[in-house]
């Protein structure tokens, strides 16, 4: 019985890898469907230019409804992975915020 499940186990464990990378499904006009809480961009752009906070990054948070925040030092490689709730902020060496994408 024991055995039965480890050779479950890596099967159930790619499936559910795969589930989490799968693209939003397509409505049925073809369109790409997003998530209700998909981040927005427009809204952040207002923020490039001030100081990097923790203050600061709240108030992203809620004018861009995303759910979570990274922060991108100068000169720091980030993964490629695309998260429709999240806000990445980039800054320079004097905290100014220079990029705000959703992704």
């Amino acid at each position: 019985m024991i055995a039965n499940r480890f050779k479950i186990a890596p099967f159930a464990i790619a499936v559910t890898a795969l589930n989490a990378c799968a693209a939003p499904e397509a409505s049925k006009s073809g369109t790409r469907v997003m998530p209700a809480e998909q981040c927005r961009q427009q809204p952040g752009q207002a923020f490039v230019g001030q100081t990097a906070s923790a203050e600061t990054g709240q108030k992203m948070l809620a004018a861009t409804h995303a759910r979570q925040l990274r922060w991108v030092p100068p000169r720091s490689a980030v993964t490629m992975d695309f998260r429709y709730d999240r806000l990445t902020v980039g800054y320079d060496d004097s905290m100014i915020i220079t990029s705000v994408n959703c992704n």
